[in-house]
Order: C-alpha cells, then structure tokens, then sequence
C-alpha cells in the first residue's frame, strides 16, 4: 500500500478558498461548480516552511515532503536535464536561455509525474480501474504507471490515434475504447465514473477544471527542480506548454513552495504557449468558462477549445501571459531545436517559437533569463515538415575507384 503523506491536511478551493478534508472531488470545489464556475482544488500542507528534500532518493522521491503520497509507484521519474542554450540566447538576445527537457521521462513527458501520485491515490482508496481521455502522453503514461501498481487502465480516445501511442498503450496490457468526437470522451468517462466507478485521472466536464486533483501535485516538483538548480538566482520567464494548464499551475505552485522555503530569491513570470487564442483572449476579458475553437493539427496534445482557472492564477499571479503560436511556427521551432539536438514534439516545441514572439513584442528583454519547458520528445510524433526523400546507395556507391 502506498503512504500517504502525513501533513497533507485539507483541501482548498484555486477560487472561493473553501476548505474541504482530503477526498476525491472530481469535478472541482462544489461550492464553486453549484454557481457555475469549474475550478480545481489543491492539497494544502501543514508545515508549509519546514519540509525538506531527501537527498538519499532520486527523482520525484527526494520531494515527498511536499507530495500527497510520500511512496509511490515508480518508474525513474523526475530529476529531467536542465540545459543551457548559451548560443540561442545570444540568437534571440536575451541574457540566458535553459530547456528543461522533460522528454527524459520514462515514458518521455511530463505527464508522469501526475501518472505516479494519481496512481498512488487510486491503489491506496482501492479502486481497481484507472481511466483517461488521452489520445497521446497521457494515455501512454497511465498504462504504464498502472501496470507498474496492478491497476486495470482503460485509454478513451479518438478515431485515428497516433500508432505509435497506441502500440505503447497496448502493450502494457491496457485497454483503448475509441471515439469520434473529442468532447464525446469526456460524456464516456463520466458514466463509467458514476456508473462503474472508475477512478478518474484526466477531467471529464465541461466546462474542465482540469485533471485529477492527487495527480497534478506531482507536477510541483518540475518547479522545484527548476527553482533547486538556480541554486538561489531564479530565471525571470519560464514558457510552457499549455492546454488545460495542469503542468502551468504545478510548476507556479512548486516554484512558490521553493520560494517560501527560501531556495530562490524571486519568482518568475510564467507564459502559456498555445496553439491559438484562449488564454490570451480570457485575459483580455472573456470569460474562462466559454468555447474558443481553433487550428491544433500541428500541435494536436495541446489542443482543445477550453480554458481553466487554474491556468489563470499561474499567469495572474505571476505577472505573466499567453503566446498564440501558429503551426507552422510550432513546426519551425521543432525544426530549430532538433538542429540544436533537441528533438521535442511539436506541440512541445511551440517554446521556441514562443519566446522569438515575446522578444519581439518587448515581453521579454536582453537582462531576461529564461527556461523553455520541453514537454515530451519528437519520437512518437508523426507530425512533421515531409523531409526530402533520402539518398538510396546501390552496389556502385561502395565499389573502390
């Protein structure tokens, strides 16, 4: 049985700050969702200024003072490279340029750090089947987190899956069911919640809170990884990828939790990479509960026409904000990077293109240090340019003259 952190000690609203006990609310605060407003809630800790990191464990492990389950099932995650970009920097002219390349995760994004403390909460409450709507990093993370703990996985997706994701899925043994419409997944999932009691790890309402509640505190410690190797001098930007915002507000509240702690001595302000307005027009005044279609072909795993509040407090509280990229921006910017050795996915590789917008539009300076978030490698992307077709040797091409 997994251990559940002993300070851990209530739960509190992103919104209303209604307290609640440690459960599972799936959908968010009730007191906000009776009002019409979706919005996450988060585990508060006791102690918050005297919590420690175990130097004798690796990964996600050495930070379990400040995760809901201190054990876990594990499979390497965490402790991904943090590495300097000295020669972009002078290219975009800004004083420092780092990609924290969570590509390096076992199953090569970030979305196993959720994976490992929602699979946790679901073996140590006794739920026997886990279920996201993933058509992609998500999906394949669950399965293998999942059969890592015994847990039956099932995989809601879309018509058309990527082969490579889907192989990864199947072959851990869990299941895929298909569907032809995004949103359709969300209205499955929901059934089998209430119906079968599946344990939820991805949202599944509309308007979305966000994903599992247990889950999303893993992410935490991508700020704390961030604000430990800056040893003090925090960056002055961080730009992430962002959909539904899980890993946005994981890595503001664990950059806060370090601050508090005195690792760093400033906060950063935290951009929202995107294929298209939705951020950028709820802070410009819409409201975050509306539809806000778009193009996402290019940069399908952060696609979606919906926004969260918990993406709204990173960027408020930050002082930040939302960058539209376009795809074939995205795709540029993979291109940049793979020639740099970094081969990100595209909807990954929407940083790039990202922080050359925020220089030209002055959100960004020449004393701005900056970290790009790389959330998951280029390996299981079939989006990409066509390539020129390549070279066929024959027997001639190796003959002496």
């Amino acid at each position: 049985m997994y251990m559940q952190n002993e300070t851990a000690a209530a739960l509190s609203c992103l919104r209303c700050g209604a307290e609640y006990e440690l459960n599972d609310y799936t959908t968010g605060c009730p007191a906000c969702l009776e009002q019409g407003y979706p919005v996450s809630l988060e585990v508060t800790y006791a102690g918050t200024e005297k919590w420690t990191v175990d130097p004798r464990l690796r990964g996600m492990q050495r930070f379990a003072d400040r995760l809901p389950y201190r054990t876990f099932p594990t499979l390497g995650e965490g402790d991904t490279p943090l590495i300097e970009l000295a020669d972009l920097a002078d290219e975009l002219g800004l004083a420092g340029l780092w990609l924290k390349n969570e590509g390096q995760n076992p199953t090569g994004s970030h979305k196993d750090r959720m994976s490992a403390q929602v699979v946790a909460r679901a073996k140590a409450t006794g739920r026997t089947t886990v279920v996201a709507a993933s058509s992609g990093n998500a999906g394949a993370s669950l399965a293998a987190y999942a059969a890592a703990a015994g847990l039956r996985c099932v995989v809601v997706t879309t018509v058309g899956m990527n082969q490579t994701w889907e192989q990864a899925v199947r072959a851990t043994g869990a299941e895929l069911v298909a569907a032809h419409d995004s949103k359709l997944r969300w209205k499955y999932m929901r059934k089998m919640v209430e119906t079968e009691g599946w344990y939820p790890v991805t949202n599944y309402i509309d308007p979305p809170t966000g994903s599992n509640l247990w889950g999303v505190q893993g992410y935490k410690t991508c700020g704390h990884e961030i604000a430990e190797a800056f040893q003090g001098h925090a960056p002055t930007a961080i730009v992430v990828p962002t959909s539904r915002g899980d890993l946005l507000w994981g890595i503001w509240r664990g950059l806060q939790e370090a601050k508090a702690a005195g690792w760093i001595d400033t906060l950063p302000r935290l951009y929202a990479a995107e294929p298209f307005g939705r951020l950028s027009r709820v802070l410009s005044g819409e409201d975050y509960r509306g539809q806000f279609p778009g193009d996402h072909s290019a940069t399908e795993s952060i696609g979606g026409s919906t926004a969260t509040f918990q993406s709204l407090v990173a960027l408020r509280e930050s002082g930040g904000g939302a960058v539209d990229v376009a795809g074939a921006d995205a795709l540029a910017g993979q291109t940049k990077l793979a020639q740099r050795g970094l081969y990100l996915e595209s909807s990954s590789a929407v940083v790039y293109a990202a922080v050359r917008q925020l220089k030209v539009s002055g959100d960004l300076g020449e004393a701005d240090r900056v970290v790009l978030v790389g959330t998951s490698n280029g390996y299981k992307d079939n989006y990409f340019a066509k390539l020129p077709q390549m070279k066929l040797i024959d027997a001639a091409d190796v003959v002496s003259s």
